[in-house]
């Protein structure tokens, strides 16, 4: 079918020029044969030529009754284009046929029927040109139709109707449980409105869903649609917005018009931020096209109009530069927030993403989601995914754990520089480094729990320690465990100093992210001698809504005490981080040993080093098959050579 109407389009573009090309022709003949000259002479004259051997070409014609003959032909002196054309009436014809046939100058003789009588030729000379020029008329005025509607969809609302095929419900989303309890009603009113009209009770007319990308807000809107089995229009705050004013608010009016047609329905926008941030702020002032499109769907919403049975679900993850107008109660009155999954609702994700991988047996879905905090649900999908390209590309039948640990640390840094040549100094520096961070985590208290210890590079990091959280809790810290976190990073610098007496660059992240959580500490958090007040907020681009001017609301005396609070609390804890390396030299230098022999070293085997025992050959074995630090060495021999 789609083959068939690909011919029928090239054709019906092709035609255009196949109509052009035949109109030129036809002129190019029109002019040639207008370009001969024909000289009118009598039959007298024409017997005088013939007489005086002056005829050199001679056709003669008769009419289908044969009463009347047209001869034509050339005369000697005459050019190339130029004929003569005589009439003869029947009477004359025999005399001047016996004068041609003993004339010896006629060097071509014919007789041919009257082209008049030629219905063919009369058809091409006459009708074709009338066909093709009304066929060059309705061609000109489609193009122009097919322009002017174009351009009278200009202003048309570029909402999409999802499609049948596209539905989805809520066992296509997993985890998400109270989220979807909270939107049940919504389906319950789009199912049956008459049940809440009776007490009435006014149904949310819009549902704001708030939280980091990849959490599911779009999947979750398309199941609700397909839960309430209702019209499902989707769009993009991006496409209300053009470059001359007022086409966005002709969208909006447009939408609404089509969505009341198909009510009860749900509309769905997309980052609806880049439509509905705040007016008249940032930098330059506002913006008027976004500011009259924002205006429109505030009057659409909750204004002059009613618009019952629409219920209208929204997406962003930066609620904080949505305009308040967009919030009151009668527009965007509800707001859904979709977090981070935990370890149970990853399982749940995994678990859907995986219906389609084929897993070995040694991949427990369990023990991945609890290895993934923070992780999205896009981020889940990428991972299994990433898997899975691995394992084909090393010709592998099932997704084995060692393709999933790959992965994972693909998605967090990047592919592994396997070929990167290191030599034993750095290698010495990265592992004494990377050991470093490692005991603090093993022998602080409140310090997250150590995973996987690596001195193979990825991305800009020479080599990296996975720390997790003990236990999965909500995003609420202590304060001893901020000061742990600062403790483990700086254990890097520390292991540095202590054991080579010579410090490197690579702690210059470590600083950044300790710094920051100790500023944090000391201007949000309330957590220095400075008391619970806080001095700072977290910093907004000048162009997502804010204002670019900003009133500092501490003095200079103020500023310079946040400085030496946060320089006090690094202080303490670099103390604290060279107390407990100093007191694990052996534990250290045993944990440096073991990456230089293996480059990466799992939980089980730090744990093997940590109680002083050997580590299993099993597990020696399964790393120098699985992770590349045999094919690193030999592609490195390889490039030196």
């Amino acid at each position: 079918m789609n083959v068939k109407m690909n011919k029928s389009e090239s054709f019906k573009n092709f035609l255009p020029y196949l109509v052009l090309l035949c109109v030129v022709a036809l002129v190019f003949g029109i002019l040639s044969f207008q370009g001969n000259k024909v000289n009118e002479i009598t039959t007298g004259e024409l017997i005088t030529q013939l007489k005086n051997d002056k005829v050199t070409e001679v056709v003669v014609m008769p009419k289908s009754d044969e009463s009347i003959y047209y001869v034509t032909g050339k005369l000697e002196g005459y050019a190339s284009n130029e004929t003569f054309k005589a009439k003869v009436i029947n009477g004359e014809v025999e005399n001047i046929l016996g004068l041609i046939e003993n004339n010896n100058n006629i060097k071509d003789y014919k007789t041919e029927s009257d082209p008049g009588e030629n219905m063919l030729f009369y058809i091409i000379i006459n009708v074709l040109p009338l066909v093709l020029g009304i066929v060059c008329i309705y061609i000109l005025i489609s193009r122009m139709a097919n322009v002017n509607k174009g351009s009278m969809d200009f202003a048309r609302s570029k909402a999409r109707l999802s499609n049948e095929n596209d539905k989805k419900s809520f066992k296509d989303v997993a985890g998400l449980k109270e989220e979807k309890e909270e939107v049940e009603e919504l389906i319950d009113f789009l199912k049956n409105p008459k049940k809440f009209e009776k007490l009435g009770a006014r149904i949310p007319k819009g549902v704001l869903l708030v939280g980091p990308p990849g959490t599911g807000k779009t999947l979750l809107a398309k199941a609700i649609a397909g839960e309430a089995n209702v019209p499902f229009f989707f769009i993009s705050g991006s496409d209300f917005v053009e470059l001359y004013v007022g086409v966005g608010a002709s969208r909006v009016r447009d939408m609404f018009k089509e969505a009341k047609r198909n009510a009860p329905c749900l509309i769905f926008i997309d980052e609806i931020d880049a439509v509905g941030r705040q007016r008249g702020t940032g930098l330059g002032g506002g913006h008027d096209e976004r500011e009259q499109t924002l205006n429109q769907l505030l009057t659409e919403m909750d204004g002059f109009g009613e618009n019952e049975g629409i219920i209208i679900i929204a997406a962003t993850n930066r609620p904080d530069v949505l305009d308040p107008a967009l919030l009151r109660p009668g527009r965007f009155d509800r707001q859904v927030t979709v977090s981070l999954p935990d370890s149970k609702e990853r399982e749940q994700i995994l678990a859907v993403h995986a219906k389609n991988k084929v897993l070995a047996s040694d991949v427990n879905l369990t023990n991945l989601s609890l290895r993934t905090p923070g992780f999205s649900g896009a981020d889940l999908e990428n991972l299994l995914n990433e898997a899975a390209l691995l394992a084909v590309r090393r010709n592998k039948n099932a997704i084995t754990m060692d393709e999933i640990d790959e992965a994972t640390d693909r998605v967090l840094l990047g592919p592994a520089k396997t070929t990167r040549k290191i030599t034993d100094k750095e290698k010495r520096l990265v592992s004494l480094h990377e050991a470093g961070h490692a005991v603090i985590g093993l022998k602080l208290k409140d310090a997250q729990e150590v995973h996987k210890i690596t001195i193979i590079p990825r991305g800009m990091a020479g080599g990296y320690t996975m720390m997790l959280p003990k236990e999965e809790k909500m995003a609420v810290l202590t304060k001893s465990e901020l000061l742990a976190q600062i403790t483990g990073l700086l254990g890097g610098r520390v292991s540095e100093e202590m054991f080579l007496k010579e410090i490197s660059t690579g702690a210059s992240d470590d600083f950044k992210k300790a710094t920051r959580i100790a500023r944090s500490m000391v201007t949000e958090y309330g957590m220095s001698d400075l008391g619970p007040v806080q001095y700072e907020e977290k910093q907004e681009g000048v162009f997502l809504g804010r204002d670019y001017a900003k009133s500092k609301n501490f003095s200079d005396q103020v500023a310079l005490e946040i400085d030496q609070q946060t320089r006090n609390i690094i202080e303490e804890c670099y103390k604290n981080a060279k107390k407990i390396i100093g007191d694990n030299k052996d534990l250290i230098m045993k944990l440096s040993d073991a990456l230089m022999k293996y480059e990466t070293i799992t939980k089980e085997q730090i744990e093997a080093i940590v109680n002083n025992e050997e580590i299993p050959e099993e597990t020696n074995e399964e790393e120098k098959v699985e992770k590349p630090k045999t094919t690193r060495k030999k592609k490195t021999e390889e490039i030196e050579k």
